[in-house]
């Protein structure tokens, strides 16, 4: 998440110009919390700071806190637990959001400087590492599949798993208006981006400084044998027309993915599904395409079919939270 890379890359820097920094990490979470597990930033001695915790008076409060045992030269690291309730009788954070999220702060040692640049070389390089926080320095972990874990069986005997550089893959199928402003709203929520398009001259492909990568093809059919088959991925199909998006849908049919969107009118949509089903087309997998893509607010212009498709994704990607 860009908030991972903005804070350790900043942990990087300062440790490197010999400020002592403390990192702040959200190990874990619970129900309606600003926080979420894997939210983190960083402070530094001169007070200034990059991240985010979940804001508000709890950010605040833990943000002085750190300010307070920089100065102190305080080295142990503390956990925090934050209960956003009026009505809790201990660890009450100050908002009433309900929920709750716990809080490390881990004062970072010397020591921990190579670690630290080797998760922020991961997010930068898409290269998923996965880590540990202990009692006694950052670790690198074994594996790359870990997920994000709290053990806490006490005060000195506790470990965080987290990853670095596993960021969510849009593949964007066509590079006109709506896409451009697609792909520059996703890549500000942290997705990576693929964008595939057969008109390599049109402007909006040009202009598109947002996307990872751009794939240009003679012809949408090529689709199946180039998308990445990761049933984690999701695809937004978006051509120029009701030709090259049935191209595309075709090209794909078969391969797995987390969610498949498809932009166009509801009479367009309605003709297209028609004709699958009568060619024998799948009723799940036909169910499981959002068409017409989008959360219905009546959006007129690239950029707000933009908001409306990545609310959905948001939406999508949180539905077990």
């Amino acid at each position: 998440m860009a908030n991972f890379l903005r804070s350790f890359s900043f942990l990087e820097n300062s440790l490197l110009e010999g400020l002592p920094c403390m990192l702040l990490q959200v190990v874990e979470s619970k129900g309606s919390s600003p926080g979420r597990g894997g939210f983190c930033m960083a402070v530094n001695l001169n007070g200034e700071m990059a991240g985010s915790i979940g804001g508000g008076m709890m950010e605040h409060k833990l943000v002085e806190m750190a300010k307070a045992f920089l100065r102190e030269a305080r080295e142990k690291p503390l956990v925090i637990p934050q209960i956003h309730s009026k009505q809790a009788e201990r660890h009450q954070s100050g908002m009433i959001c309900s929920g709750e999220q716990t809080v490390l702060l881990y004062h970072l040692k010397t020591d921990d400087l190579p670690a630290v640049q080797k998760l922020v070389e991961s997010e930068k390089n898409h290269s998923p590492q996965a880590f540990s926080i202990r009692p006694d320095g950052i670790f690198m972990e074994g594996t790359a599949d870990t997920s994000i874990r709290w053990i806490h069986k006490g005060e000195n005997d506790w470990k965080y798993y987290g990853l670095a550089g596993k960021k969510p893959l849009l593949h964007i199928v066509g590079g006109g208006h709506c896409a451009l402003a697609l792909s520059r709203l996703m890549k500000m929520l942290d997705f990576r981006i693929h964008l595939y398009e057969t008109r390599p001259d049109i402007n909006t492909l040009k202009q598109n400084e947002f996307a990872d990568d751009i794939i240009v093809l003679n012809a949408y059919s090529e689709l199946g044998g180039i998308l990445n088959q990761c049933p984690e991925d999701l695809v937004a199909v978006m051509t120029f027309g009701y030709r090259s998006d049935d191209e595309a849908i075709r090209a794909i049919r078969e391969l797995p993915f987390a969610w498949l969107g498809l932009l166009g009118s509801k009479n367009k949509i309605a003709r297209m599904m028609e004709d699958y089903r009568t060619e024998g087309f799948s009723q799940d997998w036909l169910k499981s395409i959002s068409a017409p893509v989008g959360m219905a607010i009546r959006s007129q212009t690239p950029e707000e079919i933009a908001v409306s498709i990545a609310a959905e994704i948001i939406a999508f990607r949180n539905r077990d939270l």
